[in-house]
């Protein structure tokens, strides 16, 4: 059974060199046994020096890194795994400015490790579609229109949104959210989302009177909250879980970030989601969580910035 450090302190101290951090991610990597990351061969000699492994199958050496987001990078796994420490545990995230000052890193180099360890967990965060009550809403993000240039103040498709990034949201009572950016909140669009999202067998679906939602009702049971005549439940039926969700993703993007593009908010999206849906868990679980998804997440520099 892995070890579940309950502080950052334990961390340190259980795993104080690069040796026993190296030992410890491949652990995780290989808890259910040892394969090759190339040709998937469970039968793998092992190297005394530098951290290498062979497969005995399509020969191939290869080391722990192989087939996860450390592949490219020349950081050691212990910095990686201090990094990974503090983004799981802070409820709402990490700056890459503050995370260079606890890891002695540049702040580019912070901010490479986190889009990495974003990309980790963007498709964990939602493995099936959301069932029972599911309340769907979306929100925007970004400054005042009126205070940008006038050639990038854009058009949402909805009053007060100009200018801003969208990002429809559905969330399970008691259970996951899961999160899309979208280019307009128009009814294509918003139903695609919610037929991507939710079940097919879903008790209720709840939204606002939004009209992109007036189509959901043909294949959805629907509900639909009035919240311009003052209406905000209506028996079981709200969407005060999805808008209080709203709150928790905006206090990270300008309490901690203040401000990021629209280029990589889905990334930003999805850190928050994933935290959201572990939020049941303590620090110690959700750390080893987190390692768990890194195997089989490979991300080239090329797709980073793109």
């Amino acid at each position: 059974m892995l070890t579940e450090f309950k502080s950052l302190i334990e961390l340190n101290k259980k795993l104080p060199d690069e040796d026993a951090a190296v030992a410890y991610f491949t652990a995780i990597c290989w808890k259910n046994g040892e394969f090759c990351p190339y040709c998937g061969h469970d039968h793998i000699y092992h190297y005394k020096a530098n951290y290498l492994h062979k497969c005995a199958q399509c020969g191939e050496k290869f080391s722990i890194r192989i087939g996860t987001i450390f592949e490219e990078s020349r950081l050691p796994i212990r910095t990686w795994l201090l990094a990974i420490w503090y983004i799981s545990s802070h409820k709402k995230g990490i700056s890459s400015i503050q995370l260079a000052r606890d890891l002695g890193v540049t702040q580019k180099t912070a901010w490479f490790m986190m889009h990495r360890l974003r990309h980790a967990v963007r498709t964990r965060s939602f493995n099936r579609q959301l069932q029972g009550t599911v309340e769907v809403d979306e929100t925007f993000v970004g400054g005042k229109a009126k205070n940008r240039h006038k050639d990038k103040r854009g058009n949402s498709g909805t009053t007060g949104g100009d200018g801003k990034a969208i990002v429809a949201g559905a969330v399970e009572r008691k259970g996951s959210v899961v999160l899309q950016v979208v280019e307009n909140v128009r009814a294509d669009t918003l139903t695609e989302f919610v037929r991507g999202t939710v079940s097919p067998k879903v008790e209720l679906v709840v939204t606002d009177k939004w009209v992109g939602y007036k189509h959901l009702g043909k294949e959805f049971p629907h509900a639909v909250i009035d919240h311009a005549a003052g209406e905000y439940r209506r028996g079981t039926a709200h969407t005060n879980t999805i808008e209080g969700y709203w709150s928790q993703l905006k206090r990270q993007i300008y309490g901690i970030h203040h401000w990021v593009s629209g280029k990589h908010l889905g990334r930003y999206a999805d850190e928050s989601a994933w935290r959201y849906n572990h939020r049941n868990m303590t620090d110690a679980p959700r750390f080893n969580e987190f390692l768990a998804g890194l195997v089989g997440q490979r991300l080239t520099y090329r797709e980073l910035i793109a």
